[in-house]
């Protein structure tokens, strides 16, 4: 009896010291936190969400497990804010725009403010969420940002004028379905998923994108024409997300780690926009295709034809108690400070 005493007394002081020394009990199982993505895994926004997910994992010593869902496999694109306050995924990717109407603060990061690269609009709407903490996101922890350079038109015939917009049957999700409306075409809301098939089967003549679609979702093979409309240049502000409970659930330490890694990876999705922007346009023009560039009187009325839909933003906004003039004149001058260096 006093034997087993003695070895009970071992056992439990050797528990306590290896509790205080790695902060819990050593058989404790990781923790898993599902992560969706709707990129598809060659995309190189998918490939850096698995890439933080795995460093998480890392910095964590695999405290935390990350399985990660890319394709839409998990949830579809538009699915995803509901799907992570639900818990079907804890971690989520996805746009804003593909729930038009539900984010009226975060919507003034998609307007054709005239972004010039991913840089500056990834960068710009971090900072936007940072200053502004909109209470439509509060249901769950934002863990970072990311918005590609400016929308062009893609097409499968040349847009060389306003005047050739008229009618034309264009792909386009959230504000951007508000320019190509506002530029006498029309629009067609799909998410980007379904916009090679509707290029190529006709469904859609043209689409409204960065450039990096026309390599990354290889959409340089269902059309001819890029018209470089940058003046009007939208972005489209795209979420990574964990759902709330799980992150408050979170040890601090773990908690840390996160913010840390997240913080890290903003500026490496706003490389990747703008590297694979340069590649878009490489790859469209060898297989033949035209980039159109716009003169500055052509550039004046495209201008002047989507000015209204800024306006129109701070209006509704305004009529919801909400701040749409700061909005926008945040988003004005981040841009023109950035581009002037400052």
């Amino acid at each position: 009896m006093r034997t087993n005493r003695c070895l009970r007394t071992v056992v439990c002081g050797m528990v306590l010291w290896l509790v205080g020394v790695w902060g819990g009990p050593v058989w404790a199982a990781p923790i898993r936190l599902t992560y969706s993505n709707f990129f598809p895994p060659t995309h190189f926004n998918s490939k850096l969400g698995e890439s933080w997910a795995r460093e998480i994992e890392t910095r964590t010593d695999g405290r935390i497990k990350i399985p990660y869902f890319p394709g839409g496999t998990l949830l579809k694109p538009a699915e995803t804010f509901d799907g992570v306050l639900k818990g079907i995924a804890d971690i989520g990717m996805s746009c804003f725009a593909y729930n038009r109407g539900r984010f009226s603060t975060m919507e003034a990061l998609d307007l054709p403010i005239g972004y010039p690269s991913g840089m500056v609009a990834t960068r710009i709407a971090n900072d936007f969420v940072k200053t502004f903490n909109p209470e439509e996101l509060s249901e769950v922890k934002v863990l970072y940002l990311h918005a590609h350079g400016p929308g062009l038109l893609h097409s499968k015939k040349p847009v060389r004028t306003l005047a050739d917009m008229k009618g034309l049957k264009v792909r386009a999700t959230g504000f951007s379905s508000k320019v190509v409306g506002a530029l006498d075409a029309s629009a067609v809301g799909m998410p980007q998923s379904g916009a090679y098939e509707a290029l190529q089967k006709g469904v859609v003549e043209a689409t409204f994108s960065p450039i990096e679609v026309l390599k990354g979702w290889r959409q340089a093979e269902v059309i001819r024409f890029t018209t470089d409309c940058h003046v009007v240049g939208y972005t489209t502000a795209m979420y990574i997300i964990i759902n709330r409970d799980k992150w408050n659930a979170l040890p601090p330490d773990i908690q840390r780690i996160f913010e840390e890694v997240s913080a890290g990876w903003i500026p490496m999705h706003a490389e990747g926009w703008d590297a694979a922007d340069a590649e878009g346009r490489e790859y469209s023009l060898s297989l033949g295709n035209e980039i159109i560039t716009l003169p500055e009187e052509e550039s004046t009325r495209w201008s002047e034809a989507v000015s209204p839909i800024i306006e129109d933003y701070i209006k509704k906004a305004e009529s919801k108690g909400l701040p749409g003039r700061a909005y926008v004149d945040f988003i004005r001058e981040a841009i023109a400070e950035r581009q002037s260096g400052s």
